[in-house]
């Protein structure tokens, strides 16, 4: 009997339905995972262990690599702005961390890139570069600046022009007599602002200035650029220094002429050893050179483009009667005779 009326309370039991008490948790599973513990330390993979802190050396060299080779725009744009402001900071006779000449081919190519911010960003960086060392990357730098005149993107177009301005400021004699500075960059500026003319037999038209899309209100801006460019390579430097000179040392004559070059590499454009260069590609040191070429290659079609461009009012008009000056001032003692014959 016994043993019957326990097996009859053990099977009620499992009918029966446990009463909950208010405020009493609910009874966890028995494979339930415990996860209210806290960690106190946080593992870094490649995590440093040095007790020293990172030279500046280091430190700006690292931005340099991550502004040139970033994927990131905000990355280029930060490292570039660390750069400005290591720059900016340093006393005036120090001495950069790095020279120009490893600084510049790193970053002018970000003046093609995509990003505004990081193009305004390169701007300001250079612009706090020793004017001295720039006109030994000229040719280089002239290279990116002709890419970006003539980009598809009318933003990256504006920018290129102020690279260029900011170029014609530090080593202006540099950028009009390195290689293809002259012939190359007037054929951007002829392309760019679509007065460009048409060689040959072929049916094949230039670009006109409403093929690069919004290019209305850039125009007076380009035409003002090529002013300026065409005043650094055809008006002739006033001698008064040289003058005085001169009759410093009475009787004397053209000192000037027979002291050591200023310029690096004053012999380049005789070529001696590199390899042969066409006529886009030359090197034009004499004033006299640059007008002969700009005469009989560009001459024609910039008069042509001047006379539309006088007929419409506005800035456009304006700006076309700087480069009229211009113009005026550089070719005003050219002979017209070609003694390359």
């Amino acid at each position: 009997m016994g043993s019957s009326a326990r097996k009859k309370k053990e099977k009620k039991k499992d009918f029966q339905k446990t009463k909950l008490k208010v405020g009493k948790a609910k009874q966890k599973a028995d494979n339930v995972t415990d996860t209210s513990f806290r960690s106190k330390s946080i593992t870094v993979n490649q995590q440093s262990l040095t007790t020293t802190a990172p030279s500046s050396f280091s430190q700006f060299s690292h931005y340099v690599s991550l502004a040139s080779s970033s994927k990131s725009d905000t990355q280029r744009k930060d490292a570039l702005s660390y750069l400005t402001t290591q720059l900016s900071s340093q006393p005036v006779n120090a001495s950069m961390p790095l020279p120009t000449a490893i600084l510049l081919p790193k970053l002018i190519p970000l003046i093609l890139d995509g990003s505004p911010a990081v193009r305004s960003q390169l701007l300001k960086f250079l612009r706090l570069l020793p004017p001295a060392e720039v006109g030994d990357r000229a040719e280089q730098s002239l290279l990116y600046t002709r890419a970006g005149m003539t980009h598809l993107s009318a933003p990256i177009r504006v920018d290129a022009l102020a690279l260029l301005e900011w170029l014609l400021e530090v080593a202006q004699e540099d950028i009009v007599t390195c290689p293809g500075g002259w012939v190359k960059t007037l054929k951007s500026f002829m392309s760019m602002m679509g007065w460009a003319s048409s060689s040959g037999s072929t049916k094949w038209t230039s670009a006109s200035r409403a093929s690069f899309g919004k290019a209305g209100k850039a125009f007076p801006r380009q035409i003002i650029m090529l002013a300026k460019f065409l005043q650094a390579g055809l008006v002739e430097e006033s001698s008064e220094s040289l003058t005085s000179t001169s009759n410093g040392l009475f009787p004397l004559c053209d000192v000037e002429v027979h002291m050591i070059p200023a310029r690096s590499n004053a012999f380049a454009h005789l070529n001696l050893f590199g390899s042969s260069r066409d006529e886009e590609g030359e090197m034009y040191i004499d004033r006299e050179e640059r007008q002969r070429v700009f005469a009989t290659k560009f001459q024609p079609a910039v008069m042509e483009g001047l006379e539309n461009v006088k007929k419409e009012a506005g800035e456009a008009g304006r700006a076309a009667a700087i480069l009229s000056k211009a113009l005026r001032e550089g070719m005003v003692d050219y002979s017209g005779i070609d003694d390359t014959q």
